[in-house]
């Protein structure tokens, strides 16, 4: 039986039609180069550091640092999901395939598959929002963080739910959302959102409190599903008007997506 939370196996499908375009290159892009610049600030140059990508989608994330040294294992339970990161995998050289082991499950099960203190760093990217009390999932990754490892969350920000119904004109969910963080994502799936001083308690509250959080999409949230990214010189100037948000006060707390770094204490 899948233990994936409900409502996600059904949007596997259409999620993955998604990928490459716009909204996923920004959201992908911005988080890798912060999850970089976290890194370079927390762990000695060259370290090969062990990581726990939980919810791993395609595997963006997980094979990024995989080329970059460190040993990633992959947790998923989707199987749609599985099979996407398998093959994009499978068209990576030998070494980095090496250093890289899928597992099926689930990321609230993390204490039946990992002992205490097993990694360097976990990230959970896009998974909470599917999850409809995810304190009990949150306390199992800060469990399988060794001392000083570094606890990766991207979430949909509940504080700025109001922003892309209210842009569009959608006025009657645009008033719904300042009231509840429930929200149909755009595939049509019931989804929940989540609240920075929320987490920031959860995270003080488990032994990893907030170190960092950037913003992620704050000015292409609207874009369509599957849009291309622009020319290689525009895309990088938007990407540097987005790195520049997500990290300024106050365009970062209207992000669409937060991501939140917690360090283990």
């Amino acid at each position: 039986m899948s233990t994936t939370p409900a409502g996600f196996r059904g949007a596997a499908g259409a999620w993955l039609e998604g990928l490459g375009g716009l909204r996923n290159t920004v959201r992908q892009e911005l988080v890798a180069r912060q999850i970089e610049e976290q890194i370079a600030g927390r762990f000695p140059v060259g370290q090969r550091l062990r990581v726990l990508d939980v919810g791993l989608g395609q595997g963006t994330q997980a094979l990024r640092l995989a080329r970059a040294g460190h040993e990633v294992t992959g947790l998923e339970s989707d199987p749609q999901m599985m099979a996407a990161a398998r093959a994009a995998l499978s068209e990576e050289p030998a070494g980095i395939q090496d250093r890289v082991r899928l597992m099926d499950g689930d990321g609230r099960e993390t204490g039946a598959h990992f002992l205490p203190g097993s990694f360097d760093i976990v990230l959970c990217h896009g998974v909470l929002m599917y999850v409809a009390e995810p304190d009990p999932m949150l306390a199992g990754l800060a469990r399988v963080l060794a001392p000083g490892g570094l606890l990766s969350l991207v979430v949909r920000n509940a504080d700025a739910l109001a922003m892309r119904p209210g842009l569009s004109g959608d006025w009657a969910t645009a008033l719904a959302a300042f009231d509840s963080p429930e929200y149909t994502n755009r595939i049509g799936r019931p989804v929940r959102a989540d609240r920075l001083a929320a987490l920031t308690s959860t995270l003080a509250g488990i032994g990893a409190p907030l170190a960092t959080w950037y913003g992620v999409r704050v000015f292409t949230d609207l874009a369509a599903d599957g849009e291309a990214p622009p020319s290689p010189d525009g895309l990088a100037g938007l990407l540097a008007a987005e790195e520049r948000a997500g990290r300024t006060d106050p365009y970062r707390s209207v992000a669409a997506l937060l991501h939140l770094c917690g360090v283990r204490g």
